[in-house]
């Protein structure tokens, strides 16, 4: 297993300058391209890799099509998939809009597990013609990240592709951003020497992100989450709810609260921001003595970070120029190596777990207030993840690699 980042990253890029011009330069052309993995020299090299050599392996593969995962770049390749319906802040901007950003994941993918990724933007919001194009191009990659889907579409496309493909499937949005969340949360309250069972957190936005947080700190043992939507706090009574809001107010909301962000906040230890909301500082005064404040609605947190300081000693963003940034890089390049090196059927709920402690332990030995979680350009975190990945796709009897097929 080996994650690749150059030791060139390694560099405070938030004190980079970077204008408009090098902005647009950076991206022309794309940022991506295919390379040979053999060299075709002379003749012999050409009737290897093509006509006729090619055609041994290919009749090979049609009389055991497992074979592919061998032979071919498929079972290596993950799928970058977004209709264009909710990119980065710009919301609803289109398939080819959002095609930039796709790219971007890919280059991640690559720099920081080593995995080959090809972007696919659909040119469709209908989740049945999604399904059906990918089910179709299922023999062309290993597993599909999808990226920047629309709530609450991206859970019924994601639960739609799980069950429809045998291969791991993730929505970065949702998952990546509860494994980091996690991770960071675990960091916290090892600085403050707490328990995270015993945290009553509040998680303001119920979109891809709130409820994929939500759900996995249940997984993880906080039994007291409070979580809210533009309209306030959900709870069983509260009409108009979409199904997975209902879902969640049934086990969320335990004291049985009403009313917003005031009456949630109220002698609370955690406040997770997941939405454009503002949170005033006098909100913060009224939360328990020293609480984590995670303000990650980007680019304007929901309460400015020195602000949040005042009240709280852990604070953190999702941006790269505050210390604790909140970085689904931290999560996705490891989580889908690890998957696809142990040929994983599925990501389990084990694995997102597994991922999340993997992250922590990366910075164990050097966890400060400013520093719960590691830097996005650590090299040691992709490694860490993937190796806690497959080992949880082992234990949960979704791994199906052949030992002699590993990385």
């Amino acid at each position: 297993m080996a994650p690749v980042l150059s030791s060139a990253l390694e560099i405070d890029v938030s004190q980079a300058q970077v204008s408009d011009d090098d902005i647009f330069a950076g991206h022309e052309g794309g940022k991506l391209s295919v390379t040979a993995t053999r060299p075709i020299a002379q003749a012999r090299d050409l009737s290897i890799a093509y006509t006729p050599g090619v055609a041994k392996v290919s009749r090979a593969i049609a009389e055991d099509e497992t074979l592919a995962r061998r032979y071919t770049w498929a079972d290596r390749l993950v799928a970058v998939v977004s209709d264009g319906t909710a990119v980065l802040g710009l919301g609803d901007i289109g398939a080819r809009a959002s095609l930039p950003v796709m790219e971007g994941k890919s280059v991640l993918f690559k720099t920081f597990a080593g995995l080959d990724s090809i972007p696919l933007v659909l040119d469709t919001t209908d989740v049945d013609q999604v399904v059906e194009t990918l089910v179709r191009l299922r023999p062309s990659f290993g597993a599909v990240n999808l990226e920047d889907v629309s709530a609450p579409r991206c859970f019924e496309l994601e639960d739609r592709l799980k069950d429809a493909l045998d291969c791991p499937v993730m929505h970065d949005d949702q998952h990546g951003t509860a494994i980091v969340v996690l991770a960071a949360l675990r960091g916290a309250n090892m600085v403050l020497d707490r328990s995270i069972a015993d945290q009553r957190v509040v998680v303001s936005g119920a979109g891809a992100a709130g409820v994929a947080c939500t759900r996995i700190l249940q997984a993880a043992g906080v039994a007291d989450i409070t979580l809210l939507d533009s309209k306030g706090i959900l709870h069983p009574d509260r009409e108009g709810l979409t199904p997975i809001k209902a879902e969640l107010a049934e086990t969320t909301n335990t004291r049985g609260l009403t009313g917003g962000i005031a009456e949630a906040l109220d002698g609370a230890d955690v406040f997770l921001g997941l939405s454009s909301g503002h949170v005033d500082e006098d909100l913060l005064s009224r939360m328990a003595p020293d609480p984590i404040v995670f303000a990650l609605s980007n680019p304007d947190p929901e309460v400015h970070p020195d602000v949040a300081r005042r009240y709280s000693t852990v604070v953190a963003t999702g941006r790269s120029d505050f210390p604790n940034q909140i970085n689904n890089v931290l999560a996705f390049p490891g989580i889908f190596r690890g998957a696809l090196d142990a040929g994983a059927r599925a990501i389990t709920e084990n694995m997102k777990l597994a991922a999340a402690e993997a992250i922590v332990s990366v910075a164990a030995d050097e966890l400060a207030p400013d520093h719960i979680v590691p830097s996005p350009l650590d090299p040691r975190v992709a490694g860490e993840v993937a190796a806690a990945v497959a080992k949880a796709a082992e234990s949960d009897d979704v791994a199906t690699r052949p030992p002699e097929w590993e990385a």
